[in-house]
């Protein structure tokens, strides 16, 4: 009996528990998020009269599935690492055109066809995707916002740090910080969203001491911090506590709605802003996380409640958005950019010229997918 209850004590801790912490939390959480993107783009192809064939959770095999009174296949498969939506006339789930099926078509054929549409249906389908991730967030957001209030403080400085770029700029407890690399400065919340993405970076900054209007430079300095799940990142900081009273605002619904909206622009812009400077090279690769991360997270963040959770989603949900904006074609942005150049030039890009297009776009994908895979068995000590 001994052996026996060592094997499933075994069993219990190396499969079992990691797969209800950490795999179910992930996989319930990237399925809402793509099923609301993907329904995006369902939900408009309907509205412009566009047939959809197949509704997949999920990559690879079909688990299980059923098919709805308008001929749309809807399906859980087997990998659950994404999802898509194919309309009639596609030549595959990345919505490529095949000439040959189109001309094929019937005219009421054509009529429920996506690529016969004209450019402002597809253009409006491509785009529904992100879209519905950023409305996700923003309800999310609302709730928050509405049900538990936000912190809010003035962004007069408090105490100044010995040592730090406060100091070594010169501000002084009672300043009150006005701008900041060009951007006005109100509250304390969004000087540190500034700050915290610009280590090591000289940055402009005005504030005001006894009526007067004062401009300087400042470069925060690099710090590890520990973020809410318990991992090591690098932010910038420059070494003062807010000197107001940090409040909750509590919002009205509607209120609350404009304060959403307003944050997933503000995390849009931050995340735009730190994927830039990877770009650049002032901020390294290596922070880049990839799907076991993501698993990771999802785990750390049921094992915090439900709050954390749905806060993870709003970030995955807004990241996930994003991406699918970027020019890269198999992505919502690569589809949108075609569109944008058949628009100006009058005619669409020529087959040979746009499958090279989806190769390079496939190309980049599974780059950047193995660089994100690299990065996360790194980061569990493999490499």
């Amino acid at each position: 009996m001994s052996t026996l209850y060592s094997f499933f004590d075994f069993l219990l801790l190396q499969v079992y528990a990691p797969t209800v912490n950490y795999f179910l939390p992930f996989v319930v959480i990237i399925s809402v998020i793509v099923f609301i993107h993907e329904f995006g783009h369902y939900w408009v192809a309907r509205r412009c009269g566009v047939k959809v064939e197949a509704f997949s959770i999920g990559f690879g095999r079909e688990v299980f599935g059923w098919t709805n009174k308008a001929g749309t296949r809807w399906k859980i498969a087997l990998v659950p690492l994404g999802g898509y939506v194919k309309m009639f006339g596609d030549e595959g789930a990345a919505s490529n055109p095949d000439s040959e099926k189109i001309s094929e078509l019937t005219p009421e054929e054509r009529k429920i066809a996506f690529n016969t549409q004209p450019l402002h249906k597809k253009a409006a389908i491509a785009s529904a995707g992100p879209i519905a991730n950023f409305l996700l967030s923003i309800l999310i957001l609302t709730f928050f916002i509405w049900h538990y209030g936000i912190a809010e403080s003035s962004s007069e400085v408090g105490k100044v740090m010995k040592g730090s770029a406060a100091e070594e700029t010169g501000l002084k407890s009672g300043d009150k910080i006005t701008e900041l690399n060009g951007v006005s400065i109100s509250k304390f919340q969004e000087l540190q969203g500034i700050v915290s993405l610009h280590p090591d970076m000289e940055m402009s900054i005005t504030y005001e001491r006894e009526g007067q209007c004062i401009h300087g430079k400042i470069s925060p300095k690099l710090r590890e911090s520990t973020d809410i799940f318990g991992n090591k990142v690098e932010i910038g900081q420059i070494g003062i506590s807010p000197g107001g009273m940090v409040h909750t605002a509590q919002l009205a619904p509607l209120p609350a709605l404009g304060a959403a909206i307003r944050e997933t622009y503000t995390i849009s812009v931050q995340t735009l802003t730190a994927l830039g400077q990877v770009i650049t090279g002032a901020r390294s690769v290596n922070q880049l996380s990839g799907t076991m991360r993501i698993v990771e997270y999802s785990g750390q963040a049921a094992s915090h409640g439900l709050e954390t959770v749905l806060w993870f989603m709003v970030v995955l949900s807004i990241n996930l958005g994003l991406i699918n904006l970027f020019p890269i074609p198999m992505l919502d942005g690569g589809h949108l950019f075609f569109y944008a150049i058949e628009a100006a030039r009058g005619r669409p890009l020529k087959e040979r010229t746009l499958e090279y297009c989806f190769r390079f776009g496939l190309l980049v994908i599974i780059s950047l997918m193995l660089r994100t895979a690299f990065n996360d068995l790194k980061h569990f000590g493999v490499f």
